[in-house]
């Protein structure tokens, strides 16, 4: 058996036949012995104390098991993924906070009888006046949404950041621009819908089976709320679906399956249908942004001022995160020398958000980009050469200290502005038709641990036995994305051998040690790393078995990648794979090794100084061709060419799927998905209303894989899997521009916003035009 190097090529994922064959167990496919079928009550008030929940007439439902209603132990327990703001509960008693809030859960002995016990069950509300705009959230109240809030209002984060000197930026300003925009709440739209199987163990354990992104934040909170020490505790995760952040919480429906369990003594099972996935949501958030930014007349960039006003739903989850993003990641891919950001984020009484693919940067990218683009048409610049003249060069550090190490961002603007053959056709195509620049800047992995402790942020086990195989033991979630492939491809490279040799053992918390789980773009970068420095120490372990077995000094021998180690003085000296196993074997067992993982220490003093903070940063820069029928107001996208700093391309396969699968993400947020609302029930909560773009409105992609190699990535890596999405919403929007001549600030731009958009222009267009007969 041998190989050659496995980077950079096209490699099917390590777990794709499990897949395909069918074989592969998803929670839906999980069954236990005595299993009850779990259906969730949900509030059908906006906003309203629950009185009473009646269970009278679910009782009489043949095959009604028991029930979890307010008041039982644990359901009122506050937990949540950030603990500066754990304030979620298992059922929403004693007010409901949200029309689908979880008020109570039925369990019986199959899913029909489940359905109908839940229907059954009578619950009576006292509603109380909704809280439904942020700018009413912004108002003192005497009876806030929650118990910690800002000065007396419904705020849940307030951000103020300033560095440098924006007035005077401003103020020498020759030239500006920005405006005002908004953003309306976007879902994951995951194909597997949320799921958990709680288990009670006879010993008194608790096992949990959840479709989940973060099992050890599912852990934790667990233990918190069945109030169990965390060794009593088991969270088993499966293959999942999809997630995209949409899974990156503990969730009110784990911890109430495992109270349910604990209470009835059999395992319960919960699988949501599509329209509760929506009303969990946890999306990106709705936004109100303002931005301008200011430049000389040679169009060095002088400052930037921004605010967000940001609806957070009923719950924070990662709400303080994603208020300080929305600033501080707009500090790149470009130098500023001055910089203000206000934020807030605000409780309402809607569907949590969360983080979502792209996590706090997507909307203010839109708004910076966008800006940028009318800020070069008045300095009367290209678009590329503005940015290019702007931009971040590698090894420095930001204005809030970002620390900048590869940087592979004015590449990416050369290798998209040729692809798409920038030159020929900016502002050059006929009416209808055009063509515009979005780029990117993105975290690969947040360097502060969401819990302030000394434990590593990842950690990797291995184990090579006598068959010569490789366990790899991590807890890093691979949600789809593919990072089992990466720990596997980071052994296989690092000891020379076939990738098959190498199995990973990523689901279950007995077996696997400590990882922070699937958020952030920080797997390949954190797990990778751990998976690297592990498998380094079994290379060790090799060299010296190869010194024995030959006489000839350990650290001469590197791998060939043809499974043997070869001696470098003498190339005629070559100790198989086998042959150096059996040595290292020898009167010691099986090899065991650990890796780890915690990022250096960053960034400033400040207040807030944590936020954005990554060991590195992926750059894109994305073009978007488009036509527009000005009839309709329809927007077709034709074309984009998607150049990405990925620091080392892995695997192409999955790099080039990541970066696709970002773009068409965006494409939908860009033209058609949004979350609908009236009088704050969701009205659009299917596969039917939600509009996600269909494989017939996918453009042609072109994906320009850019490599800065990054020092310290594992074998030269960093994400690509988060950041392609911001960019290409900006660059539909500034192709439309190019195309029939409006500014699009609403997102997303729907034929009927084009179409206004239009007449504003035309009515415009025709003031001016009386206003200039007048003056002759």
């Amino acid at each position: 058996m041998s190989r050659k190097s496995t980077l950079g090529q096209r490699l099917p994922l390590v777990d794709s036949w499990e897949k395909v064959t069918g074989r592969g167990l998803f929670i839906e496919d999980f069954r236990f012995q005595g299993m009850l079928y779990a259906r969730t009550v949900r509030s059908a008030e906006v906003h309203a104390m629950v009185e009473e929940v009646n269970l009278d007439r679910a009782k009489q439902v043949p095959g009604f098991v028991d029930a979890l209603v307010p008041g039982d132990a644990g359901t009122d327990v506050h937990f949540g993924v950030l603990p500066i703001s754990e304030d979620e509960t298992p059922l929403s008693a004693p007010r409901a906070l949200y029309q689908g809030d979880i008020v109570a859960m039925v369990a019986c002995e199959d899913e029909v009888a489940a359905r109908e016990a839940a229907l059954q069950v009578d619950v009576r509300y006292r509603p109380m006046d909704p809280v439904l705009r942020p700018k009413d959230a912004l108002k003192e109240t005497d009876d806030p949404l929650h118990e910690r809030t800002v000065a007396g209002t419904n705020i849940h984060k307030k951000v103020d950041q300033e560095f440098g000197d924006p007035d005077g930026a401003f103020e020498a300003a020759d030239f500006e621009a920005g405006g005002e925009f908004l953003f309306h709440g976007v879902n994951h739209g995951f194909t597997e819908p949320i799921g958990c199987v709680a288990v009670p163990e006879p010993n008194g354990r608790m096992s949990l089976y959840s479709a989940t992104q973060v099992p050890h934040y599912v852990h934790r909170a667990l233990a918190k709320v069945l109030e169990l020490p965390m060794h009593m505790i088991r969270v088993y995760k499966p293959l999942v679906g999809g997630g995209f952040g949409g899974k990156s919480d503990p969730f009110p429906h784990e911890m109430a399956a495992a109270l349910l369990a604990r209470k009835t003594g059999r395992p319960v099972k919960v699988i949501f249908d599509r329209d509760e996935v929506f009303l969990n949501n946890h999306g990106r958030h709705p936004t109100q942004y303002k931005l301008k930014v200011a430049a000389d007349r040679e169009g060095r960039l002088l400052g930037l001022d921004a605010h967000s006003l940001i609806d957070g739903g009923a719950w924070a989850s990662f709400g303080v995160v994603t208020t300080y993003y929305n600033g501080v990641l707009c500090q790149g891919p470009y130098r500023l020398p001055a910089f203000r950001y206000s934020g807030r984020r605000v409780y309402t009484n809607k569907p949590p958000c969360g983080a979502m693919r792209g996590h706090g940067a997507v909307n203010a990218r839109f708004a910076l980009e966008t800006s940028l683009d009318v800020l070069a048409e008045r300095l009367q610049v290209d678009p590329f050469d503005l940015r290019e003249m702007n931009a971040l060069p590698p090894n420095t550090t930001t204005l809030n200290h970002l620390r900048i190490t590869s940087n592979g961002f004015v590449e990416c603007l050369q290798r998209s502005r040729e692809a798409s053959g920038w030159d020929q056709k900016f502002r050059k195509m006929p009416f209808g038709r055009g063509i515009g620049l979005g780029c990117g800047f993105y975290i690969s992995g947040s360097a502060l641990p969401i819990h302030r402790t000394r434990t590593p942020q990842s950690t990797v086990h291995l184990k090579i036995d006598v068959d010569g195989g490789i366990t790899i033991h991590s807890m890093a979630a691979d949600i789809g994305q593919g990072s089992d492939t990466v720990l596997a491809q980071m052994v296989a490279e690092t000891l020379g051998v076939s990738l098959d040799r190498c199995r990973v053992l990523a689901k279950d918390t007995d077996t696997a040690p400590l990882d922070l789980g699937s958020y952030s773009s920080r797997v390949t970068y954190m797990a990778g790393n751990a998976a690297l420095r592990a498998a380094e120490q079994i290379l060790d372990k090799f060299q010296k078995a190869c010194a024995r077995l030959t006489g000839l000094p350990a650290q001469g021998f590197q791998p060939t990648g043809e499974e043997s180690y070869r001696y470098v003085n003498d190339p005629s000296v070559t100790v198989s794979y086998d042959d150096a196993l059996r040595e290292a074997l020898a009167d010691n067992g099986a090899l065991i090794a650990k890796g780890i993982y915690r990022a250096p220490k960053l960034g400033g003093a400040f207040k807030g100084s944590g936020a954005g903070l990554s060991p590195t940063y992926s750059y894109q820069a994305f073009v978007a061709e488009v036509e527009v029928d000005p009839e309709t107001g329809f927007i077709r996208v034709e074309h984009v060419w998607a150049a990405a700093d990925v620091g080392r391309a892995l695997n192409r396969v999955a790099v080039e799927g990541q970066i696709e699968g970002s773009v068409h993400m965006g494409l939908g947020q860009a033209l058609s998905e949004e979350m609908k609302f009236a009088g704050g029930q969701l009205i659009n909560g299917s596969f039917l209303d939600y509009k996600i773009p269909s494989p017939l409105e996918t453009p042609e992609i072109d994906v320009l894989v850019v490599e800065s190699i990054d020092p310290e990535g594992p074998l030269g890596a960093k994400e690509c899997g988060e950041g392609a999405l911001a960019p290409i919403i900006p660059a539909v929007a500034n192709a439309v521009y190019d195309a029939i001549g409006v500014r699009l600030n609403e997102v997303p731009m729907t034929p009927e916003r084009v179409l206004k958009a239009l007449q504003d222009k035309k009515k415009a267009e025709a003031k001016a035009a009386r206003q200039g007969g007048q003056k002759v």
